[in-house]
């Protein structure tokens, strides 16, 4: 029963289906999130207490299966006590989630019961729910701590996860190492056949920032790390991304606007209050989870289309033996820099926005984008002919608060070859001409509509075009 109400949500969020007269957000399922962290206390690594607080204020637009503390670059094995710090962004979530249910006008939390369920993007959970999904994993690092003593509470949870009947992926995000996830995989091996395996793999979608699964002196040996298992044995069935590129620059814009960080978010709310000064540099791990939310800028089962977490594509790894989705090699570094560049104060003034409701309990929210009838996360699919010319009309979108919108519409020229032409691409709507060359081709266009109100916040609907032969 539960998958088949999951599939009609998702079924009712793909066509569209809306409050009668209003523009308001689709009532679509969430994207599920898994986080394995090295959360540590501010005077060893501040950057996983800010991620998580950046994480909670976006609590309404992920379904957050699980918090697993464990073991990272600062500590192998992880200390017990330091995942104290993750409890206590919980509790000043617990403080400031009245204020953020405000945004989307939640009255009420559902029970513990169906908050286990599934969640529609716009719920804020409860505190409690956040509570319990809070559980520690592997303490020790490394491939040579898998086996038969490696088990965890996150690693069982892990399991429980993937074989609960939800035909959504598991997306997890690696701060620190993912060796809990390797555990869990390992578990599954030594009782199920191999389709089994397969199957139980391909639940998953993992994004790692850098190689954590180790203690840091050791970082450059790449064979000490579980990551490099799960790469070898399963190289066809599990979506793994290993950035290195799109953290460093996160760490590297943060400190260069550190002055907003003091001003907008420190000085906001209980979790302003958690949000740590920076060491090293600010939000390293954010990527990991910017890259799933369903902001409508990316779908995160193509690691090719650019988003707010840079752009991978696929090809060896650092280890120069296995092979993933990566940002580490030119010329695919600066292009998910430069994504990054771009995206960051988008990015940042979302961030803020939010920070606000959680202090204030009001503030700006961002517009919706509707394009031929079409608003959600997930991607407008459009068929059409090479040589021909197209219309796209967004001229429905609006802004929930009343304010002016601007629009901007953009090709992604890393997908296909052709060339769009693109006429008034600053309008609501807008002609396109597809080259005669582009037959077979899949381009990405990308509209973004930003308002006046604080901060100027933006919302995005990527198009995909599907170019067939001119008749």
């Amino acid at each position: 029963m539960k998958k088949l109400i999951i599939i009609i949500a998702l079924l009712l969020g793909l066509i569209g289906i809306t409050t009668t007269g209003t523009a308001k957000a689709k009532a679509v399922l969430k994207p599920r999130l898994v986080v394995c962290t090295d959360i540590a206390p501010a005077d060893v690594e501040p950057d996983d207490m800010e991620s998580m607080v950046h994480l909670m204020v976006y609590a309404d637009m992920f379904e957050i299966e699980a918090l697993i503390t464990s073991v990272g670059w600062n500590c192998d094995p992880y200390p017990l006590e330091w995942s104290q710090y993750l409890y206590r962004v919980i509790a000043a979530y617990a403080k400031d989630v009245p204020n953020l249910m405000k945004r989307s006008g939640q009255k009420k939390h559902l029970s513990l019961k169906k908050e286990n369920g599934s969640q529609q993007i716009g719920y804020w959970p409860s505190a409690e729910y956040l509570s319990k999904r809070a559980v520690m994993g592997s303490m020790y690092g490394g491939i040579r701590s898998i086996g038969e003593k490696n088990d965890s509470p996150g690693s069982e949870l892990l399991i429980r996860l993937a074989d609960e009947d939800d035909p959504r992926p598991i997306y997890v995000a690696a701060w620190g190492g993912a060796n809990t996830l390797a555990q869990a995989i390992w578990r599954v091996k030594q009782t199920r056949t191999d389709d089994e395996v397969r199957k139980f793999v391909r639940k998953f979608r993992l994004f790692t920032i850098t190689d954590q699964d180790m203690d840091y002196a050791h970082r450059m040996d790449r064979a000490r790390s579980s990551h490099m298992w799960l790469r070898q044995e399963f190289t066809d069935d599990l979506q793994f991304i290993w950035d290195e590129g799109a953290w460093q620059e996160q760490c590297e814009l943060g400190k260069r606007n550190w002055t907003q960080h003091q001003q907008h978010i420190q000085t906001k709310g209980a979790l302003g209050k958690e949000y740590p000064n920076y060491k090293w540099g600010v939000e390293g791990d954010t990527p990991s989870f910017l890259y799933v939310i369903p902001n409508g800028l990316n779908d995160p089962e193509d690691p090719l289309q650019a988003g707010w977490a840079g752009y991978h594509e696929r090809g060896l790894c650092p280890d120069s033996l296995t092979t993933a989705w990566t940002s580490w090699q030119e010329p695919v570094r600066s292009i998910s820099v430069g994504y990054k560049q771009r995206f960051y104060m988008d990015e940042l003034n979302d961030f803020i926005a939010r920070m606000q409701w959680a202090d204030e309990g009001k503030g700006n929210r961002n517009p919706i984008v509707v394009i031929d009838g079409h608003h959600g996360p997930s991607p407008l699919l459009i068929h059409a002919k090479a040589g021909e010319t197209i219309r796209l009309n967004a001229s429905k979108s609006k802004d929930p608060d009343g304010n002016d919108i601007q629009f901007h519409w953009w090709q992604q020229p890393e997908i296909g070859t052709a060339r769009l032409a693109i006429d008034d691409a600053e309008k609501s709507i807008i002609n396109i001409r597809i080259p005669a060359d582009a037959a077979g081709q899949t381009l990405h266009l990308v509209c973004e509509v930003n308002d006046n109100g604080a901060y100027h916040l933006k919302s995005y609907q990527r198009v995909v075009l599907c170019i067939g032969v001119s008749q």
